[in-house]
Formats: C-alpha cells, structure tokens, sequence
C-alpha cells in the first residue's frame, strides 16, 4: 500500500475513524475523543491510571490509549489487558510487545495514535490555532513563510498546522520531541510525504552532530478533519522505543 492508504471495513472504531497504512508495518487511526470514548471499551489497565488525572487530562489519556489497544487489535498485535506505559520523558511504549514502536498524540478533542513493527514512529494531530510571524519563519521557508502571510486566517492556521504535524511526528519517531528542534525538520508548504535525514545538533559549540537515521512521513490533506502526519524510522531489530 502507498503511503496513508485507509484499510476499507468499518472496523471497530467510532465514526470517522479508519485504519490507515503508512507504509508496510506502519498503522494509525485518528479519531475524537469523545467518540472513542463512546464507541469503545477502556481497559482495566488504564483506568486506575487516569482515576488521579484531571479530567480534561484523564479523557485524552484514557482516549488515546484506547484507541491504540484497538488498532492493535485490528492488525493482529492484541495487548490483551498487557499495559501501555511511559518513558521518564514521557515517550509510550509497550513493556510486553519491545518489538511494536508506539506513538499517541491529542489536541482539541482529537486523537491519533500509530504502531511500527520492528521500527520507531510519530504521530501528531494538531487543531489549527493561531501562529505569529516568529513562528512561521522559524518552521518554514523564507518563500513559505510570505505565502501562508498572505492567506486568509483559517488558511494560514490550517496550512501551518500541517507543516508541524509533520515536523513533529518526525522528531516524535526519533524519541527527541522539542529537543530535536523540529522547526529543523524541512517541510515545504502543501507537501504530502517526503523524507528526513535527522540529525541531532552538538550539545556544546563544535561539537559534531548525531545522526539519528532516515526518518519517512506522510501527511494526507483529505483524509481526516484535523491536520495529521505520521513519521516512521527503517526497520531495525528493536524499536529504540523498546529498548531500556
């Protein structure tokens, strides 16, 4: 399948939801909260968890994860009650299943959540919101930057939201978040799948960069409501996401 081909069947997810492939071993599904939450099952594990969350928080918390543990039903990989836990830097992963990379994102009442089988992914979902013109020459091209300041507002928050959905499922999929610098991440405007070779920058003056390997992504603009990417690292022995 080429990249976000959706997987025809309803599926056992709330309305608007369906399984997309990104590439071979590569799943995600997206869908509102409130409609996971109602559509869907919240497993033992993740209640007791969420009980001690705000409940904003414990929706997107609750919603997110049960929105994984059905697309991990859908392609095979059932964690059967098995948890989903969290890095101290808050990157999630699966203490039973090290091979499977794992990836949750929320915002605005939307969730998205994406599975790699012996590789690392990213995924983010973003509400357009308000951008100020620091932040887009920061994220994009000098010629980008011009063209989403000459768009209406909607255009511009929708256009910029789906650059950093990409920019941010790619350092999602190396483990770094904001410490990756994901404004780096070149992304040009209305672009759909393209590549990046990460690099981490040195930590002190002079120091030589880190490669983190070639990094894939696709960011469909027709098939979801909200701006979504998903990133994906080559397929490796172990995920990083899985290794202590």
């Amino acid at each position: 399948m080429s990249a976000s081909t959706p997987t025809p069947g309803a599926g056992p997810w709330p309305p608007g939801a369906g399984l997309c492939t990104a590439v071979e071993g590569v799943h995600y599904l997206v869908g509102r909260s409130e409609e996971v939450l109602a559509a869907l099952p919240v497993a033992t594990a993740d209640r007791a968890p969420a009980a001690a969350l705000p409940p904003w928080r414990a929706v997107e918390y609750t919603a997110s994860r049960t929105l994984l543990r059905a697309l991990l039903r859908e392609i095979g990989e059932d964690l059967r009650g098995g948890p989903v836990a969290a890095r101290p830097g808050g990157r999630p992963h699966l203490p039973d299943r090290p091979d499977l990379g794992v990836s949750l994102s929320h915002s605005g009442g939307w969730v998205a959540v994406a599975v790699g089988r012996d590789r690392d992914v990213g995924v983010d979902v973003q509400t357009p919101a308000p951008v100020g013109d620091r932040l887009l020459r920061l994220c994009c091209s000098p010629a980008d930057a011009e063209a989403l300041t000459a768009l209406p507002e909607d255009g511009r928050r929708r256009e910029f939201a789906r650059i950093f959905t990409v920019q941010e499922a790619c350092v999602k999929a190396v483990g770094a978040g904001l410490s990756g610098r994901p404004w780096n991440v070149p992304v040009a405007l209305g672009q759909r799948t393209g590549e990046w070779k990460g690099e981490r920058e040195g930590a002190r003056p002079g120091e030589r960069a880190e490669a983190w390997g070639r990094v894939g992504w696709c960011a469909p603009r027709d098939r979801h409501p909200v701006p979504v990417a998903c990133a994906w690292t080559e397929p490796s022995a172990v995920p990083t996401g899985g290794r202590r």
